[in-house]
């Protein structure tokens, strides 16, 4: 069974894994492991209890960073995209997030890798300015490649 490293990462179960593959030979897809619960709106005694229980500022932090990748590239749920963001403490700033991304040809034969961090507090905008430098390498003509987009 392959199960999402990250996933297990964010609840805690690194522990049964009994063989990872390299997650810098192969990211996930941009929020992969992430789980979200809803409520109503008008439910605020059960937003706080789940939001007392269930929120996790790191793996949000982390979910937000790999999903402004997403946006910024403009992939959908089948982009060949992928993209790993955690939170690290570097030892003199605090915390920092640090996220790899790459993005992919239809046939995985060409590839633009490239990772950014930055302060905790500024994940969307880490992943905004990573997802930027790729689209500046020219991501966009591997996720949709001109010929694809003729036939649209």
């Amino acid at each position: 069974m392959i199960l999402a490293r990250a996933g297990l990462s964010r609840v805690g179960r690194l522990g049964i894994i009994t063989e990872a593959i390299d997650p810098i030979q192969m990211l996930p897809a941009p929020g992969q492991g992430a789980l979200a619960v809803e409520c109503r709106a008008s439910d605020t005694e059960l937003e706080a209890e789940l939001n007392k229980h269930l929120e996790d500022p790191m793996a949000r932090a982390a979910v937000v960073a790999e999903r402004a990748v997403l946006a910024t590239l403009e992939g959908g749920c089948s982009a060949p995209i992928g993209a790993l963001a955690e939170v690290v403490d570097d030892g003199e700033d605090g915390e920092e997030i640090w996220i790899r991304a790459v993005a992919l040809s239809h046939d995985g034969a060409v590839s633009i890798r490239r990772s950014a961090s930055g302060p905790l507090a500024e994940a969307e905008e880490v992943g905004n300015r990573l997802a930027a430098g790729m689209l500046d390498e020219g991501a966009a003509e591997l996720i949709d490649p001109p010929a694809r987009r003729q036939q649209a």
